[in-house]
Order: C-alpha cells, then structure tokens, then sequence
C-alpha cells in the first residue's frame, strides 16, 4: 500500500499541491484522472522521488519514503517500476539491452540469469522474440509493451504509469490496458496511473483519485462515479467524452 499525508509542493511561492492525503491499495488499478495543469503529474512524481514534496509524508507498506537513508531508499526503490508518456526505451540499446537494464544496475544476476529474467517478462507481456530489435523498428503499441517489461523486471510491488495510451490508437490502447490489469491482478502490483482517458477509468480502473486545482477533488471506486454528487468531477467526465 502506498499513503499520501498532507504532501504539499510549492514552485517559486506558487502551491500546486494543496495538502493530498489518500492510499492506493494492492492488487487494484489506482486511477488519477484531472485535467493539465492541475497537479495529478506534480504527485506522481513527488511519490516516485523526482520531486521532493515541500512538506507531507509518502509512505511505502509503512516506510516513510520521503525521510529514509540512501540504503533504505535504494531498496524502495527497487519495488517501483515505472512505465513513462514516452516509454524512454534507449534508442541505441536493443529490447533486450532495455529491459536487462534495470537488472544490471539494482541486481547481481550473472547473464543467464539476467537473460532468463529478460525472456520471461517479454513473454508477459507478448513480445517473444523481439531481443534483438531496436526501439526503432517496433511499433509504439510494442515499444510500450517492452517499457511494461522493463517496469516488471525487478519483481516490483508499485508500478507507476504516465498516460500509458498516449499517442496510440484505440484498439492497441484497449490492450495495453487489459495488459496492465493483468500484471495487477496477477502479482498484486500497487498499479497508479495518471490518465485522460475515461474508457481506461472504466474499462478497467478499480479506485480513483480526482486531481483538481491543487486539491483531492474526489475519491472513491470507479461504479460510484456515475452517482456521484460532485459537480466539477461530473463537469470533467463530461468534457472528456468530447476529446
């Protein structure tokens, strides 16, 4: 489980976070939806450590991440795969090499062992006998299911995803979708994902966190938000069937 308590980030005297306290549960897809701008992508990664939150506590399974010793932090951190808007795969490292990365620099695996790793989380997510390829010559669909294997290599407990459908097209959206659901269920992964798109919230979202101005607009399971009373959640929900 991860908890956010009263995690506050200011830039330059302006608060973009205002206060965020909740938990995200495992073995579910955590859904944070919210429009540009207002802080959904600031509390990522205040929660993954790219950003240090101005004031509030991130807490992994009890562990205050955001005070612990370099030894303690590098450990958490080997639990958190990350799967990015753009896939950041190294265009001059073949699928392979990419997800083999991690491996090589949290692990003391020999080759083989490293190799073995490297097959089985390419065949999770259906990309046996890509190794030799680059970035460049398989599809975005593919590139993203190459990132998810990078994400898993490390036999994580968080996964952290950045508008994973962002720039596909609907029918390899649907199964980078059911892609991530799986993986969830399957390894009882903490799965947050900042997304834009509704049909993933419904598709196959479990909880969700609304991000608005800085603020825990809502929160709850994704069945309650056709009944929910809040009205700028439903003004969102509204405007995003229209894009």
């Amino acid at each position: 489980m991860i908890e956010l308590k009263d995690v506050r980030k200011s830039f330059d005297g302006v608060e973009v976070l205002k206060g965020i306290s909740t938990q995200f549960e495992p073995g579910r897809v955590n859904l944070v939806i919210g429009s540009s701008g207002h802080g959904k992508s600031v509390m990522m990664k205040c929660m993954v450590g790219l950003l240090n939150p101005t004031s509030g506590n991130v807490f992994y399974d009890g562990r205050d991440f955001t005070n612990l010793e370099y030894s303690a932090l590098r450990e958490v951190r080997k639990e958190i795969g990350m799967l990015f808007q753009g896939t950041a795969l190294f265009d001059s490292l073949t699928v392979e090499e990419n997800v083999e990365f991690t491996l090589k620099m949290f692990t003391k695996m020999t080759a083989a062992e490293r190799r073995d790793r490297v097959n089985y989380c390419l065949e999770q997510v259906d990309m046996v006998g890509i190794n030799d390829k680059f970035p460049s010559e398989i599809s975005g669909g593919m590139q993203k299911r190459v990132g998810i294997a990078r994400a898993i290599a490390l036999n994580i407990k968080y996964l952290f995803c950045d508008e994973p459908n962002s720039g596909l097209d609907p029918v390899t959206s649907r199964l980078i979708d059911e892609l991530l659901k799986r993986i969830t269920e399957q390894y009882g992964i903490t799965t947050i994902i900042n997304t834009h798109d509704m049909k993933t919230v419904f598709d196959i979202g479990d909880d969700v966190v609304f991000i608005y101005q800085g603020n825990m607009e809502w929160s709850g399971k994704v069945h309650d938000i056709a009944h929910s009373d809040n009205e700028v959640l439903t003004r969102f929900i509204q405007a995003s069937k229209f894009k």
